[in-house]
This record gives C-alpha cells, sequence and structure tokens, in this order.
C-alpha cells in the first residue's frame, strides 16, 4: 500500500477499507464490469470525546479521506475514469446537535451527504439551513431535516447512471414519486 496509508490508526482491519476502496476502482476499470460499487465503513457512533484530535471521528474521517483518494488514485489508470466517477458519500443517521456528558453527541435525525468525483459539478452546497438555536432544532434538539437523501440518491442514478424515473420511484426507492431529484 502507498505511505499515506500506512499512518491510519487501527491498522488491519481499518486499513482494509483503503485496499477495498482501491480494489474497488479496479474493477470499476474492467471492460464489462460493474458501474457501480458500494462500500461501507463503520465505526462513525462517536458518543464520547469526539472532538479529540485523534479520536474515533478524527480517525474515520482520516480513514475516508484515504479510502476515496485510493479509489481516485485507483481510477486514474484510466485516461476518463475519473472525469466519469460520482461518489456519495451518506450517512444512515445524524448526530445531536449539543454535546453531551461525555464530550460526543447523541444519535439525531439531521445528517449530511458529499457528493464528489469528476463528474459533479463541485463547488456548491445545496441546503436550506435551518439553524442551530434550539428554537430552530427539531424537537428542540436535532438538526431539522430539509433534504430527503432520497432525492440525492434519485438525482445522481437518474442523471449520471439514466435509470428511468419511473424505475426509481417504483423499484429503486418504492413510495418515492413525490420526491424531486436533486440536480
Amino acid at each position: 500500500m502507498p505511505e499515506r496509508d500506512a499512518g491510519l490508526a487501527g491498522g488491519g482491519a481499518r486499513a482494509q477499507a483503503v485496499l477495498l476502496a482501491r480494489r474497488a476502482g479496479e474493477f470499476l476499470l474492467r471492460q464489462g464490469g460493474p458501474q457501480v460499487a458500494v462500500l461501507e465503513l463503520g465505526g462513525w457512533d462517536s458518543h464520547a470525546n469526539q472532538a479529540a484530535p485523534q479520536g474515533a471521528l478524527a480517525n474515520n474521517l482520516k480513514l475516508l479521506d484515504a479510502s476515496i483518494g485510493a479509489l481516485r488514485e485507483s481510477l486514474s489508470g484510466s485516461a476518463t475514469a475519473w472525469s466519469r466517477t460520482v461518489v456519495l458519500v451518506v450517512t444512515e443517521f445524524g448526530r445531536e446537535v449539543a454535546v453531551n456528558g461525555t464530550m460526543g453527541t447523541d444519535h439525531g435525525s439531521g445528517g449530511a451527504a458529499f457528493v464528489l468525483g469528476g463528474a459533479v459539478r463541485g463547488g456548491r452546497v445545496i441546503a436550506d439551513w435551518p439553524g442551530l438555536a434550539p428554537k430552530d432544532r427539531f424537537e428542540g434538539r436535532d438538526l431539522r431535516i430539509t433534504t430527503d437523501l432520497r432525492a440525492v440518491f434519485k438525482g445522481v442514478l437518474h442523471d449520471h447512471l439514466r435509470v428511468a424515473r419511473a424505475t426509481l420511484d417504483t423499484t429503486v426507492l418504492p413510495g418515492s414519486s413525490t420526491v424531486q431529484p436533486l440536480e
């Protein structure tokens, strides 16, 4: 593995995420190979010491960065692969706004999604910012959800992979016909 991967905290199974991202890129480059790869990185449930420079959150962010870098590096084996690539980084749940007694955050409702890659018209933040004041929070504690993640998925699947809207609404994301794709 490249030297930049060697400093990842946890080594072993954690470093396997970087290797897996690299291998995913290699599979995506194969003639007649897959068009989509799904990778999962666990360990984000940071209830304690969330701001610690060498804590779980910081280490996971470093690992995410290294994994995306490995994917991009592996796709650079083709002159155009990265320029045609879209990467979605999404979370399955959000975090509470307020820090808890152990200097972490508890499960909440609002989260974030990142869309990146060579095929992405970047440099934008797409959000309806509700604010963090207690009166602006969902149930007084959580970041208010303003965007349905299905809209993000629909935008990428339709615009980038040309999946038909009807297929998205009924098969890929059943019951989502009222959710408009983000562009």
